[in-house]
């Protein structure tokens, strides 16, 4: 683990170019930015690695609400003021209708891919870019060996797949949530605490309370996510 990764610095720019440089090949990238740190993060690098350049994609960022918290249209407007001023184009995507009462969360991650497609269609974009960190890419190994998955789950999410014929990309898989934070903090940005990231009914939840003893025995976000990525090439 780098110096970086343990004290939660900041994203660099001398570092942009290598998460980055797989957006050069696209014309124009949908990035989904729901207001929290991560994404939020997401935003502000990718639009500092487009304007230090004479060439590359065109950002269009989008924020899905769910409707599932009286505050969410609020957070949405807000990330579509952030996108406004430093020059971004940006969506509202509302996921409309009655919500399931059971699976929740698969119901609503399902809805935010469905809708970000059909956004990038629209726009004519030839990928969706998301905010995976390497805490993401940990808790969903985690998650996965919880439900007893075979090789191809324990690989984990991809830096790269495709839905419906549209490129995912995921620059920031190999970044630490603490350094995407960081970043927002430093440049003074606020973001969304979502409470559902702590909501006990969930096991990705459940499974950050034991972070800490994970890592004291060394399972720590770094080690599991470089088993994923062995499984993955498995």
């Amino acid at each position: 683990m780098s110096a970086a990764e343990r004290t939660g610095d900041p994203v660099a720019d001398n570092e942009l170019a290598a998460f980055f440089s797989d957006l050069q090949s696209f014309r124009r990238v949908l990035l989904a930015v729901s207001g929290g740190p991560d994404s939020t993060a997401l935003l502000l690098l990718a639009q500092r690695w487009r304007k230090a350049r004479k060439t590359g994609p065109e950002l269009i960022a989008a924020t899905v609400d769910h409707r599932l918290r009286k505050e969410s249209k609020a957070e949405a407007e807000a990330v579509a003021r952030l996108a406004r001023r430093i020059g971004v184009a940006h969506d509202i995507l509302v996921w409309s209708g009655k919500k399931p009462e059971s699976g929740l969360q698969e119901a609503a991650r399902e809805a935010r891919y469905t809708l970000l497609v059909r956004l990038a269609r629209k726009r004519e974009a030839d990928a969706i870019v998301t905010a995976h960190t390497l805490d993401d890419q940990a808790e969903t190994l985690l998650m996965r060996l919880a439900h007893g998955s075979g090789l191809a789950g324990l690989g984990g999410i991809r830096t790269r797949s495709e839905r419906d014929g549209i490129a995912l990309l995921r620059p920031l898989l190999g970044v630490p949530k603490a350094r995407l934070v960081a970043t927002v903090q430093k440049a003074g940005i606020p973001y969304v605490e979502d409470p559902t990231n702590v909501d006990p009914r969930f096991l990705r939840p459940r499974l950050r309370r034991y972070a800490a003893v994970f890592a004291e025995a060394g399972l720590t976000p770094g080690r599991l996510a470089l088993v994923a990525r062995r499984l993955a090439r498995a």
